[in-house]
Parts: structure tokens; C-alpha cells; sequence
């Protein structure tokens, strides 16, 4: 049995792990605002704990819903932008201070009080996984001009070369997945489609992010991949 933490649980990347990731017998505590999809026909015994990320106060509640439990694999699946970004009417000197903070709290300063806040029920496993989504934006020579999310994507590989160092003697990895252009994630019969809406755009098919996380959660604590780059082929290699 594998227990599983997610952030960011409820649509997106987070909804298709909390599907596809586990098997019978696995539980998985699932972070988010909004309710995720709690259903256990798949023999997965799943878990919400409602929190706004944005909050400072919420790690400490998470880890207060976590109780005694161990925790295998910790994934902070958790991110959000600028309004305009990605689009041709992002323009920096208009980002609100208020919008610029909110980012930097839920992708960057989130990410570091929650790990450290559910460690100890991580330092429970006998090979547990700490796993960050990170972006492409947070790569060298990205050419993305949103100032705010590169600059938490930047920092979340920063954090996870740190924190390797100080979980290093508990034998926890942690790792970043870098993520290029993804594609969209549709549903049918309550279950993710793991292709892409439209193969020739060559966007990264949701199945990939699994595999490479299940390869990752797979490896024994004598090994631990560091950073994994996962690019589409549309994107400049």
C-alpha cells in the first residue's frame, strides 16, 4: 500500500495522478480548494482536506488533518499565474502587487511550509518521495516573460536541491518534473483520457507525466533522480 499527498488535487494534473497514480489498496490525501473527485470504485480510499494554499495557516491545518499517518509520496502539484500570462496582453508594469504575492505564495512559499510541515509523517516511510511540478518557465533561456510564475519556478528547483540536502539522511528523494506545454486534459466515464486533444500539436499526452512519476516513486531510497526536463516536441529542444 502507498499513501500519497497531493496538492493541487482537484483539476488539471492533480485530478489525472489522483486517478491514474494509485492502484486497489492505496490511499491518497487530496489538498485543494475545490472539491476533487473522492470516488473509490477503484478500490483507492481517497481523502479531501479543503485548504486555500494562499494562506500561511495552511500547512499547519493540513498537517493537523494528516494526524499520525505516514506519507510515501508528497506531490506539489499546486500552481497559478498571472492573469494575462501566456497570452499577448501580459504586460509586467500592470501585474497587481496583490496578484504578484498571491503566486508567489501558493507556487513558492506554499510549496516550502507544507513539506516542511508534513515531513514528519514522510520521515514515517521507509522510502518516501518528495516530488515538485516545476515549469519549463523555470528553465534557463525559457524566453517566458511572466515575472512572477517563472520567478516561483526558478525557486522551486531551487528548493529542491536544498531540501535533497536536508532530507538527504532520511533517505527521502526529492525531485522536480519540469513540465513543457501539456495538453488538455478531457474526461469520459469519470476517468482522464491520457492522449492529447489533437496529436499533431505534439503537446505532451498526460500518460507521459504518469510514467515519469511512477518511475520515480518506483526507485529504491539508494537512488534519486534530481530534475526531470519533460518538453513537448513543439517546444525548441
Amino acid at each position: 500500500m502507498t499513501t500519497y499527498l497531493i496538492f493541487g488535487a482537484s483539476r488539471g494534473i492533480g485530478a489525472v495522478c489522483s486517478r491514474l497514480l494509485p492502484v486497489a489498496g492505496d490511499v491518497m490525501w487530496l489538498v485543494s480548494r475545490s472539491l476533487p473527485d473522492l470516488s473509490d470504485d477503484d478500490g483507492v480510499k481517497r481523502h479531501w482536506i479543503q485548504a486555500d494554499l494562499s494562506d500561511v495557516m495552511s500547512s499547519t491545518f493540513i498537517a493537523q488533518q494528516l494526524g499520525a499517518q505516514s506519507l510515501d509520496v508528497c506531490l506539489y502539484n499546486a500552481g497559478i499565474w498571472e492573469e494575462t500570462a501566456f497570452s499577448d496582453t501580459y504586460d509586467f508594469t500592470q501585474v497587481p502587487l496583490e496578484e504578484t504575492q498571491r503566486v508567489l505564495n501558493v507556487n513558492l512559499v506554499s510549496a516550502i511550509t507544507c513539506t516542511q510541515a508534513v515531513l514528519p509523517a514522510l520521515r514515517r516511510s521507509s522510502n518516501a518521495k518528495i516530488i515538485f511540478i516545476g515549469s519549463n518557465a523555470g528553465l534557463e533561456n525559457s524566453r517566458r516573460p511572466e515575472v512572477a510564475y517563472a520567478a516561483t519556478k526558478f525557486g522551486l528547483r531551487g528548493v529542491t536541491h536544498a531540501l535533497r540536502e536536508c532530507v538527504r539522511k532520511d533517505g527521502i528523494g526529492v525531485t522536480c518534473l519540469n513540465l513543457g506545454d501539456v495538453g488538455g486534459v478531457w474526461w469520459e466515464n469519470g476517468q482522464p483520457q491520457v492522449e492529447t486533444n489533437n496529436p499533431d500539436e505534439r503537446l505532451i499526452a498526460p500518460n507521459d507525466i504518469i510514467v515519469m512519476l511512477k518511475a520515480v516513486i518506483a526507485l529504491s531510497n539508494a537512488s534519486v533522480v534530481k530534475e526531470i526536463d519533460l518538453l513537448s516536441m513543439s517546444e525548441s529542444l
